[in-house]
């Protein structure tokens, strides 16, 4: 295969678990649904990072004649699902509506700006002298850290969902680096980059899918107002059904 197709191939890739999980789990559909929807917005970014962090050859050179690209679109979308619902479907947990006394508690008049922490943290440290990847990091955990101040509750999940989808992540990381030897060197401007490697892999990479994954995890529950309980729990999964709609919070 052709260095201008290996970008596609793996954001396709990112779809199958993503496929997956839709099929086998229902209950998550609505919320997998939102959340990559969500997330593919941010595949809008990638003339931030081409080339200062990569150059990948893209379907018709839309990347390096725009910046833009159709695979980012798919990569963004695929990892945005599955990081959403991934800690709930291993655990066995639904969402449910907080009651209302909950969302009147003190730190929860910090709501918005706990959800706008990684967009503020990514701008103002975005043009500081260093490459565009260690904001994103940064705002990522930032965001992470705003939301577990906000909501305690999110601090177990919001930990262990990021080691989830890092190894997640990682599998796919050195997945292609396995299938297609030599073209994370090829791509990525480690020159740019902290030289610190693993199996090929620049540590800046899986730094990412552990932060994304940090912050991912409880996203959602924060930004609708809900709270992840066993589905064994009584009147979960009818509560579950009537957990808020992504949009209808955004008011």
């Amino acid at each position: 295969m052709t260095d201008q197709y290996i970008w596609l191939f793996w954001a396709t890739a990112f779809l199958l678990p993503w496929a997956a999980l839709y099929v086998a789990f229902p209950r998550y559909r609505g919320v997998m649904w939102h959340a990559s929807w969500a997330t593919a917005l941010f595949g809008l970014s990638e003339p931030l990072f081409v080339p200062e962090y990569w150059n990948p050859p893209t379907l018709f050179g839309l990347a390096q004649r725009t910046g833009f690209d159709l695979e980012s679109l798919i990569f963004c979308f695929g990892i945005g699902g599955v990081g959403a619902v991934l800690y709930n479907a291993l655990t066995g947990r639904d969402l449910v509506p907080m009651r209302g006394h909950e969302r009147s508690l003190r730190l929860h008049r910090y709501h918005y700006f706990s959800l706008a922490t990684p967009v503020v943290v990514f701008l103002a440290l975005y043009f500081l002298p260093w490459n565009p990847i260690y904001p994103s990091i940064v705002a990522l955990a930032a965001g992470a850290l705003a939301a577990v101040l906000c909501r305690r509750d999110l601090a177990a999940k919001s930990l262990v969902g990021g080691l989830l989808f890092l190894g997640y992540y990682a599998a796919f990381v050195f997945g292609l680096e396995w299938a297609a030897p030599g073209y994370v060197e090829r791509v990525w401007n480690l020159a740019a980059l902290s030289g610190v490697t693993l199996l090929g892999v620049p540590v800046e990479e899986l730094l990412f899918g552990f932060t994304f994954g940090l912050y991912w995890t409880g996203v959602y529950e924060h930004l609708t107002w809900t709270r992840a309980f066993s589905v064994s729990d009584a009147g979960t999964q009818e509560a579950a059904v009537r957990a808020p709609a992504f949009w209808k919070v955004l008011r």
